[in-house]
């Protein structure tokens, strides 16, 4: 991991490089069956590192959904262990999508496993949620800030059941928006990048304008769950160039698990991604 930058940063860095697509790594028991892998600790390791090595050159990251390897107990972190090094080897960012976050010292608990010095488990970013109080995340991101991982913020969530606490109004706006702006607020102190928010490509537009938000922007919800370039571009307009992150995961996993057809879907996407961010 580089020192020095901000996830933001590097993020950029890596959009530029190949385009905005992240691609899920998303090893459920469905999927897994798909590919003819046994639903194993081995079988999600399998197909994880079998798709970062299709798709190493033509995304920008990947996202490994942490609930897909925890469900094998040690074995399952064993094999998201492997993972994380493997990434790290193939140059390609990767996202632990753990969705941590608590208050006191638990927090210092999650600080120390997703983005301290020396853990086998931290990635470039992880995701973490708010509904604690977003400056109750100060152990997290610190601990984020201190060993160069990115923090990304579940604001707005593609999930309906999710909408009426994200779209409840506390002091005369939108819970998501005002966990955008004290992300927005963070940013103007910290620097570029270093937290970043979580917005569904199927939400509508948040009431807080992302161009002010100082960090990326990662957007799941694209193919199985109906949306595409277009929802991601309406979702995203005015944020800043290669700030914005398109996950893809069950459609694009579907071309496994031959390495070829994962990379020709993974170019197909990053193509049109692209044609809408760029």
């Amino acid at each position: 991991m580089a020192t020095g930058e901000t996830f933001g940063v590097r993020l950029a860095g890596a959009i530029e490089a190949r385009g905005p697509l992240c691609v899920g790594l998303d090893p459920s028991a469905a999927v897994l069956a798909d590919w003819g892998q046994p639903d194993t600790a081995e079988g999600a390791r399998y197909l994880a590192l079998t798709t970062i090595e299709a798709v190493a050159e033509t995304a920008a990251a990947v996202k490994a959904q942490v609930a897909f390897f925890e469900r094998f107990a040690s074995a399952g972190y064993a094999a998201l262990e492997r993972v994380v090094e493997v990434a790290r080897e193939a140059g390609v960012l990767l996202i632990a999508d753990a969705k941590r976050g608590d208050i006191g010292s638990t927090n210092e608990g999650y600080a120390q496993a997703w983005a301290g010095e020396g853990s086998a488990l931290r990635a470039d970013a992880v995701t973490l949620h708010p509904y604690l109080g977003v400056a109750s995340l100060a152990p997290l991101l610190a601990a984020a800030r201190a060993s160069g991982t990115g923090a990304l913020v579940l604001a707005a969530t593609s999930n309906p059941e999710g909408r009426r606490v994200q779209e409840a109004l506390y002091e005369g706006r939108s819970v998501e928006a005002g966990v955008c702006a004290a992300v927005a607020g963070l940013n103007a102190v910290e620097g570029w990048g270093s937290v970043g928010v979580v917005v569904g490509a199927t939400r509508a537009p948040l009431g807080f304008d992302l161009a002010g938000l100082g960090g990326p922007v990662l957007v799941p919800g694209v193919g199985a769950q109906g949306a595409g370039p277009r929802e991601v571009a309406a979702v995203t307009a005015g944020c800043a160039r290669a700030s914005v992150l398109a996950s893809v995961s069950r459609a694009l996993l579907a071309a496994g698990p031959s390495r070829r057809a994962l990379r020709r879907a993974a170019e197909r996407w990053r193509d049109d991604l692209t044609e809408l961010l760029a």
